[in-house]
């Protein structure tokens, strides 16, 4: 089994199973040219639609999108070619024109479960996690289960994805997707014992561990459209947008007309000219507007225990020699060699997110983390190496906490699917990415 298939079995809903492409012109079709009547626009729509669609089966997408957006143009009320234009700038990378476009789909034919949970992944690859959840809990009824599962807990809320995913499991005629889909989503949850035991009912024991490590990978994406983008086989490029015209609602300009015998029975009086605003007056018109961004839903997925692996040798701490801690000690007096971190409010409670085979891994894993879980961005990364099972592993974590304090952040840190356990201090001291030697001139 390759690699691909490796990762993207768990997943058929999305790839393998037609969900996400294939959609021709006539899918969903409500109207035959939309506010253009001329039939011979609507024979060009339909052209254009056709050349679309068979090049987008041969992933000529670059032919695909010039005419499923001649076809739109066309006929701006299709739902059909609007949803083949969708699919065009998916399988070209274009998260954001797909999103949009999905978004005028759902508009016009709001019972399309495809274009919902399309809109949704995009939503998803653009980093919009909470409309994603919004669009997949507004459509519910119609996304199949297994979609609607997986697409959940890509959207930020494995614990609601499993939820879904194991009533379905254990439903009569339950299939291997659907089981696979389960484990994936356990794995985007940190349970890494759950994701195993559901992935094996499917899978022969050789094949298990290499989908575990497939998994592991692609529960730590550096990107918002790393994980959709995987799923499609498709390489995201900078997206400036669709054309303007291909809005659904774009404006259209329009010729106010006038009603003839009330203009002649009335004379209007000429309104004195209005004064001109001074900059403070404008100024004071634009501050009333308000932008309200929804919130982040941020998921961090640490490597699981089983899957580390012990470095070939243990690292090596080296310590200051007594004379140079002596004469770093006389010139610095607060300095030490090592710095115990510690909040300010005081605590020796630690919240640990993660074991890794080594300093320079864990940083890599810290960096990820900190991207994607925002609340980790304002505290210091500290850690310790311990002896395991695995070999010697460097344990990361936050810390300087009172116990309820290292509750509170464990519980926000797996609610939003990561893997935690609150602890006392055992030897932690700052990252040792965070202390860099510094030199000092000798007198």
């Amino acid at each position: 089994m390759t690699p691909r298939l490796i990762l993207t079995f768990g997943m058929s809903a999305l790839v393998l199973g037609g969900t996400m492409v294939g959609c021709t012109g006539s899918t969903g079709r409500i109207a035959s040219a939309g506010d253009r009547s001329d039939a011979q626009a609507a024979k060009a729509a339909a052209r254009n639609a056709d050349k679309a669609a068979r090049a987008l089966a041969k992933r000529d997408v670059a032919t695909a999108v010039r005419f499923a957006e001649d076809a739109v143009a066309l006929a701006p009320r299709d739902a059909g070619y609007r949803m083949l234009l969708g699919q065009s700038y998916l399988q070209a990378g274009r998260f954001p024109s797909a999103r949009d476009t999905f978004a005028d789909v759902v508009q016009l034919y709001p019972a399309n479960g495809k274009a919902a949970l399309n809109l949704a992944l995009t939503q998803v690859s653009t980093g919009d996690w909470a409309a994603a959840q919004a669009t997949l809990h507004a459509n519910a009824a119609a996304i199949p289960v297994g979609d609607l599962g997986l697409a959940t807990a890509l959207a930020g809320n494995p614990a609601a994805a499993i939820e879904i995913l194991n009533a379905a499991a254990r439903a009569p005629g339950a299939n291997a997707k659907i089981r696979q889909n389960l484990a994936l989503s356990y794995a985007l949850a940190g349970q890494w014992n759950m994701a195993r035991v559901a992935a094996a009912a499917d899978l022969s024991a050789a094949d298990l561990d290499a989908r575990l490590e497939q998994w592991a990978a692609f529960a730590q994406p550096r990107g918002a459209s790393d994980q959709v983008a995987t799923l499609l086989g498709v390489i995201p490029v900078a997206d400036g947008g669709r054309p303007v015209a291909l809005a659904l609602n774009a404006a259209v300009p329009v010729t106010p007309v006038l009603d003839a015998p009330e203009q002649v029975a009335t004379a209007a009086p000429v309104a004195a000219p209005a004064p001109a605003e001074t900059p403070e007056a404008q100024f004071a018109k634009v501050s009333l507007a308000k932008v309200t961004f929804g919130p982040r839903i941020e998921v961090v997925q640490p490597l699981p225990a089983p899957l580390i692996r012990a470095a070939a040798t243990p690292t090596r701490v080296a310590l200051a020699t007594p004379a140079a801690s002596a004469r770093v000690v006389q010139m610095v007096p607060a300095a030490k060699p090592f710095v115990r971190a510690r909040a300010a409010a005081g605590g020796d409670w630690f919240v640990q997110i993660g074991a890794f085979r080594n300093a320079a891994v864990a940083r890599s894993g810290w960096d990820s983390a900190t991207r994607r879980f925002a609340t980790l961005s304002g505290h210091q990364p500290t850690g310790t190496m311990v002896a395991a099972a695995q070999g010697s592993l460097y344990r990361l974590s936050v810390g300087g906490f009172t116990r309820d304090a290292a509750d509170d952040m464990c519980r926000a840190y797996r609610a939003r699917g990561g893997a935690c356990f609150v602890r006392r201090e055992a030897g932690d001291r700052m990252a040792q990415w965070l202390r860099t030697p510094v030199q000092m001139a000798s007198r």
